[in-house]
């Protein structure tokens, strides 16, 4: 009998979750942000089953990679202004001054597999914010202080109200660069709270001359996701009243922000066989010596196989028989046309299980795609040993095997490994 060939369908039809594409020229009245990631099996880490955020990095995370990297963070800078409408009075209320109110709160958005309509879930929110405030004169001429940094103090209720630290609702994030009349400033968002400064003296005008935020993801697990392009939109009103409210008085260029996720899948399935092991020789324990030399008849013929799998997504195994029987493979003697049944069965590395979560050992094969066995990985596997068991029942060595009598069956056996579930 030979084994004629192992089919392993290697499927990588995944991209990234990652970012740019910020759509808005003058008279526009939207930015569209793309939001990108990426998963793909990491033979040097299979334990980790994530995504990776590829959306390029801009604004505060490119300043400060490390205090990101460690809050699990990452941010966009996006070309939305934001100016006064009236002078800023001293002591005005939040909504006549400057204030911030972001979408802190987890958000749950659709993204769906543009070949096979399958959806998942993502999770969003905004984890912080910032720009640069610009005064239409230098802080200390709006104060009278002999300074910069004490006008720009002095200017929100004196030292210790700069805007490197962050009012109440919002947290301190270790930014804060000033210039005479500007101040580039960023704090975290922990809740969807209003955090706003009160000025001590008058500002005829003051804008931001971008915004930047800083957001978290929280992605499916990709091992049970098809391979493929996930896509999916959220969109945010920017302004008095909106998702980004700046209050009354701080009023933005662009109303409207459409964030659009991509998630990329890139999977694995990959099968490799020992060189030698497409024929596969059924024999007696110990060989055909006993047969031979004693006539004793064997028991069993039979013949374990190992291969090695790579693989990170679910996956199934079915069996293409030359010579068809009921579920199972033939082999047959080509001059006497007798015929025995060949049970095929798999045993799968550790990681890999069934869709009821228990592994697999000697799981039966069965002909055909309508019978085929499903599995799933718990973890990326890479090269795991796995075993094919082929083997003749006693009924039929019985039959097959008769003293005095020469005969050779055969018969190709083809292993489907196969990723598209």
């Amino acid at each position: 009998m030979s084994l004629a060939r192992a089919v392993a369908q290697l499927m990588s039809c995944g991209r990234w979750l990652g970012l740019l594409a910020v759509l808005g020229a003058p008279g526009a009245q939207a930015v569209t942000q793309e939001i990108r990631a990426l998963f793909t099996p990491d033979p040097a880490n299979p334990q980790n089953n994530s995504f990776i955020n590829k959306t390029p990095e801009s604004g505060y995370c490119l300043d400060n990679p490390v205090e990101c990297r460690n809050n699990k963070t990452f941010s966009i800078r996006l070309p939305i202004t934001f100016r006064s409408v009236t002078a800023i009075q001293p002591g005005a209320i939040e909504r006549e001054g400057p204030m911030f109110r972001t979408p802190a709160q987890w958000r749950a958005l659709t993204v769906t597999n543009t070949q096979t309509g399958e959806s998942e879930q993502v999770e969003f929110r905004i984890a912080g914010i910032g720009s640069q405030y610009v005064l239409s004169d230098t802080a200390a001429n709006l104060t009278g202080a002999a300074s910069a940094l004490e006008g720009h103090q002095n200017l929100w209720g004196g030292p210790g109200h700069s805007w490197v630290y962050a009012p109440a609702n919002c947290q301190y994030s270790g930014v804060g660069f000033y210039g005479d009349s500007y101040y580039r400033f960023f704090w975290k968002t922990p809740t969807p709270s209003i955090c706003a400064k009160t000025a001590s003296f008058l500002i005829p005008e003051m804008s931001y001359n971008y915004l930047d935020f800083a957001y978290e993801l929280r992605t499916p697990n990709p091992l049970g996701m098809s391979s493929g392009q996930y896509t999916g939109t959220m969109s945010y009103r920017i302004g008095s009243g909106g998702d980004f409210d700046m209050g009354d008085n701080m009023q933005p260029d662009d109303p409207d922000l459409t964030l659009d996720f991509v998630l990329d899948v890139q999977h694995t399935l990959k099968v490799d066989i020992p060189p030698g092991g497409e024929k596969v020789q059924l024999v007696p324990a110990g060989g055909w010596q006993s047969w031979l030399q004693a006539g004793r008849k064997p028991v069993r013929l039979f013949r374990d196989q190992t291969f090695h799998i790579s693989v990170s997504s679910r996956f199934k195994m079915h069996l293409i028989c030359e010579i068809s029987g009921l579920y199972d493979c033939m082999i047959r003697d080509p001059v006497s046309q007798r015929a025995a049944a060949v049970t095929v069965a798999v045993s799968l590395p550790k990681g890999l299980m069934d869709l009821q979560g228990q592994p697999v050992e000697r799981r039966p094969l069965r002909l055909g795609q309508n019978n085929a066995q499903q599995f799933q990985p718990g973890i990326y596997v890479d090269r795991g040993p796995g075993i094919l068991h082929f083997e003749i029942s006693p009924s039929y060595v019985d039959y097959i095997t008769r003293p005095g009598v020469a005969s050779s069956y055969s018969g190709d056996i083809t292993v489907i490994w196969d990723s598209e579930v």
